[in-house]
């Protein structure tokens, strides 16, 4: 069974492009990124290797051009369910929601991309960085929209801590149930937006010693 939730085509530049990154989650949620071949990839897509060449050097930049597309879809989901109406807590909670419902609904493709993203050494780890900044981005114009109560190194913070509940149950066997994770991912946001703790002035002097 195909993977499913694969918004790839879209954001393709032509049809075998778009038909590459398909036939690259369909095999690579299949097999794992380790054992997936090209071979295998134009195989699905019906394409000749001379085609995959000439949209991609490798197997990797492949595979993380499908990391870009799904997370980019994700994105737009959770931009999509913004109520600018509401406060920007029921916001943040509505849309986090709908963004966690659409990772679920692909279940195979996100376990693998969350899973193998972490295996590509620093080429991974810079997209995984682009793609976090993103959606720290999308936070901070959510809810900075009346005061600034969220910074950029809090929001981040929030990316990350989302990102680690998210692998986690993917983990233990519940990417099919993210949407469970809701009230945490809200309440890890609500914490992390918060005002800073009071500063308690220490009085003038050295301690008191007892008698």
């Amino acid at each position: 069974m195909k993977p499913k939730n694969i918004p790839v085509a879209e954001d393709a530049s032509n049809e075998h492009r778009a038909r590459l990154l398909q036939a690259m989650a369909h095999v690579a949620a299949l097999q794992g990124l380790a054992s997936t071949s090209i071979a295998a990839v134009v195989a699905e897509a019906g394409v000749s290797k001379r085609t995959f060449y000439e949209h991609f050097p490798d197997k990797d930049a492949c595979f993380l051009e499908l990391y870009r597309a799904a997370s980019a879809s994700a994105l737009r989901t959770l931009r999509e369910s913004v109520q600018p109406e509401r406060p920007w807590q029921d916001q943040v909670e509505h849309a986090l929601g709908a963004y966690l419902g659409h990772l679920s609904a692909g279940p195979q493709l996100i376990r693998m991309l969350f899973v193998e993203i972490h295996q590509l050494g620093s080429a991974g780890a810079l997209v995984r960085r682009e793609v976090m900044q993103h959606l720290a981005d999308y936070m901070l114009e959510t809810i900075n929209t009346q005061d600034p109560v969220l910074t950029p190194t809090m929001a981040m913070a929030a990316v990350g801590g989302i990102h680690e509940l998210v692998l986690q149950a993917i983990e233990s066997g519940e990417a099919a149930q993210l949407e469970r994770l809701t009230p945490s991912a809200s309440a890890v946001v609500r914490l992390l937006a918060g005002p800073p703790p009071a500063v308690v002035k220490k009085k003038n002097g050295p301690p008191k010693r007892a008698v």
